[in-house]
This record gives structure tokens, sequence and C-alpha cells, in this order.
């Protein structure tokens, strides 16, 4: 969707045009539901957070201003705020989702299950101790596959220091990783 586009849609949805708020909803809700999941790790708590994104769009739309970022930028603040409040409410507890497509008895090498899952284990552990510009830069560049200029713009920062922070962010969970090890 064109930026002018957006800004079209922003105006209608501003004046509640049902239209105008499913068709933000339908461009955002992917992208802000994949920064959430992997934020929470969970995709029922990411599904219901960005319903809480989205309630939060239409409350505060009406006083939603034009700064020349892109209105992704504003959106992520807000998913950033649930996120952070999510984790606020959560005591601090290690769960691991069961996954219903694990493979059968006879084709698992359990040694190999228990070896991947802790690893994964340890960089999600290690990804939750970066700060949260760290965690922003990460999950936008790698896993929503924004580029450097893309997540300058959501984050409104410069390019310039969305490159320091990755690189600061890779070399962190590198270090916090190899700390688990």
């Amino acid at each position: 969707m064109q930026q002018v586009d957006v800004r079209r849609l922003i105006q209608r949805a501003i004046a509640y045009d049902e239209e105008a708020l499913t068709a933000l909803y339908r461009h955002y809700a992917d992208l802000i539901y994949r920064y959430i999941y992997y934020r929470v790790g969970d995709p029922t708590v990411a599904e219901d957070l960005l319903g809480d994104v989205f309630v939060r769009v239409l409350q505060d739309l009406p006083t939603y201003r034009d700064t020349g970022a892109p209105f992704e930028a504003w959106l992520y603040r807000i998913a950033h705020a649930r996120v952070v409040d999510y984790h606020r409410r959560q005591k601090v507890r290690q769960t691991v989702p069961l996954d219903d497509r694990l493979p059968a008895a006879e084709e698992a090498n359990p040694q190999a299950q228990i070896s991947q899952l802790d690893e994964s284990r340890q960089i999600w552990n290690a990804f939750n101790r970066l700060t949260g510009e760290q965690q922003q830069v990460i999950s936008l560049r790698f896993i929503a596959g924004y580029s450097s200029a893309q997540v300058a713009q959501a984050l409104d920062k410069t390019e310039g220091a969305v490159k320091a922070l990755q690189h600061r962010a890779l070399a962190a969970l590198r270090r916090l990783v190899e700390q688990e090890l």
C-alpha cells in the first residue's frame, strides 16, 4: 500500500469509516502479529495482544498526528507498549509450547530434540535479556524481514542509529548465548 493510500485511509478511519478501518487492519495485522509473537513466544497471547493493539488504535486514532514517520511506526510503538505491559504482568516462568507437529516416536531422535530444545531455550532466554530497543531491532530486521531503512522509519530513528543498535544487539546476544553454554 502506498504512503498516499495509507494517509487517505487514516483520514477516513479517523471518521470511523468501517471500510478504511478494515483495510488498515488487513494491511498491518500480520506485521504487528509477527512482531508481538516473537516478543511473547505464545500464539494465543500474541493474538490477544494484537486485538489490544487495534482496540488502542481505535481509541487513539482521533488524536493521531502525521509527523512524517510511517503509520506503522505508531502501530509498533503501541504494540511495544502492550508487550511491555504483558511482560510486567507475568511472573517469570519458563514454559515451552507443545507442538503438534513433533515427529512420531519412531522418527524422533530424543537426544537431538533435547539438544535443539535446549539451544532454542538458551537463545530465547538471551533474547529476553536484551534491552527493549535491541529486541525491537532484532525482531523487525530478522523476524519481520525489514531493511535497515524500514526499521529506521518504523522506529523513527536514523538508519545509522539502527545499524549501530543492531550491531550492539547481535554482539550482546552472542555474548549472552555463550554465557548460557
